[in-house]
């Protein structure tokens, strides 16, 4: 079955495109980040202008603020996390010395610059080593805040404060990393969309245009062997050849639009004509009734295939063209030819067999068929398609794969890709 396009939202605009006046989520989120410590920042400097009355400690306690609001600023960026480890433990090791300075040296107790100090060991550690950090962190305020609160409550704010400071570093920048992480993969699904589109056009075009392109040289050169001899019959086979240029005509047109039904019954008569004009003997016996339209588009591309790669070969003089339903669930689609190149049939399967083959192996494969194709004895070349008369679904491929594994059975199936 022809893919249909990948369709445009609702709105028309891509989903990842923010609106007129407004920020990229990535960026929204990191300026958001940068505000948050900025504002954590500016409390400490307001905590410490109306703690000290002395100029000096004011100043060195200030400069400390700014610094540690830089640092953190830059350890929420997002080339930190690619950083080496060695160059992370030196600028923490920084970062906790300047945290200590005030406290140490004039036992300011500060609980958001501690804060700090966590959220940048969780942001920028290994897992394990980081929880073992911020462990140590947490005790060493708890334990400051109880030697320097003047009160048990004012204590539990100063630790709060700090627990608080730390899960909105971490979070928002977390935050910041996801929507990035999100942003470039919804840039690859976008990307891999138009690959597939790509390769949903190439083959479209090899499947509907390679047969019509066929039929119309063939065509083309028995008008011209016909025109002298036999005028009428020549202007017969004109009016077929125009009739294969118009539907190769809507094919193209069809292709672009993405989606086009085919009829295994009706191909199987332009199969005959065509095999007619190059001279092949064919036998044609299309007994299957009506089938569903996925199915019946799948053996109609599958026919047209095959009749393609009849007409490659010149010394193909006979072939035989079935198609049948066999039990209750199945229908088969056969084409038998003579006058094949052994060897060059086993080196096309071998090494592909071309984008035709590989094609019509995927779509069978997706609605719960198959498609085999090789030499027979003396000459001989056979394809068989066979394809269930109720298409599987890419959820019921998946349900059966999931109940194969839970049976114990090792199915070793593939992702199915939907048609």
């Amino acid at each position: 079955m022809i893919a249909r396009p990948v369709g445009r939202a609702a709105s028309g605009t891509s989903a990842s495109t923010p609106a007129v006046g407004e920020l990229p989520v990535p960026r929204l989120a990191r300026f958001i980040t940068v505000f948050a410590v900025f504002c954590y920042g500016l409390i400490m400097v307001l905590n410490v202008v109306g703690e000290y009355a002395d100029a000096r400690k004011t100043t060195i306690s200030i400069g400390c603020v700014v610094a540690l609001v830089t640092m953190q600023v830059i350890h929420s960026s997002r080339a930190a996390p690619s950083w080496p480890l060695r160059r992370k433990v030196a600028l923490l090791c920084l970062q906790a010395a300047i945290t200590a300075v005030p406290t140490i040296a004039y036992g300011l107790m500060w609980g958001s610059m501690w804060g700090f100090l966590g959220g940048s060991l969780l942001l920028m550690l290994p897992r394990k080593p980081a929880l073992i950090c911020y462990g140590l962190v947490f005790i060493n305020t708890v334990v400051l805040a109880i030697n320097i609160a003047p009160t048990g409550l004012y204590a539990i704010y100063l630790v709060q404060s700090s627990v608080l400071a730390t899960l909105v570093i971490y979070g928002f920048t977390k935050l910041t990393v996801l929507m990035d992480e999100l942003l470039a993969s919804r840039s690859e699904l976008a990307r891999m969309a138009v690959s597939q589109e790509r390769l949903r056009f190439a083959r479209d075009l090899h499947d509907l245009l390679g047969y019509s392109l066929s039929a119309i040289t063939l065509k083309g050169e028995l008008v011209r062997r016909l025109i002298a001899a036999s005028p009428d019959e020549a202007q017969r086979e004109t009016t077929s050849l125009l009739e294969v240029a118009r539907q190769a005509l809507g094919d193209v047109r069809l292709v672009s639009s993405g989606y086009r039904d085919m009829s295994l019954r009706d191909e199987g008569v332009s199969a005959e004509s065509v095999l007619a004009a190059a001279e092949v003997e064919a036998e044609v016996d299309i007994d299957c009734g009506r089938l569903h339209p996925v199915v019946d588009t799948v053996l109609a591309t599958a026919l047209r295939e095959g009749v393609t790669n009849i007409l490659r070969h010149s010394k193909v003089r006979s072939c035989t063209i079935s198609a049948t339903i066999e039990g209750e669930e199945s229908v088969v689609l056969r084409l038998v030819n003579d006058g094949a190149d052994e060897r060059r049939e086993v080196s096309a399967l071998r090494h592909g067999g071309g984008s035709g083959l590989d094609n019509l192996r995927e779509r069978f494969a997706a609605i719960g068929g198959q498609l085999t194709a090789g030499p027979l004895e003396d000459g001989i070349f056979q394809l068989e398609a066979r394809a269930p008369l109720r298409p599987r679904t890419e959820d019921e491929a998946a349900a059966q794969a999931r109940a194969g594994a839970g049976a114990g059975v090792s199915a070793g199936a593939s992702a199915i890709r939907a048609a």
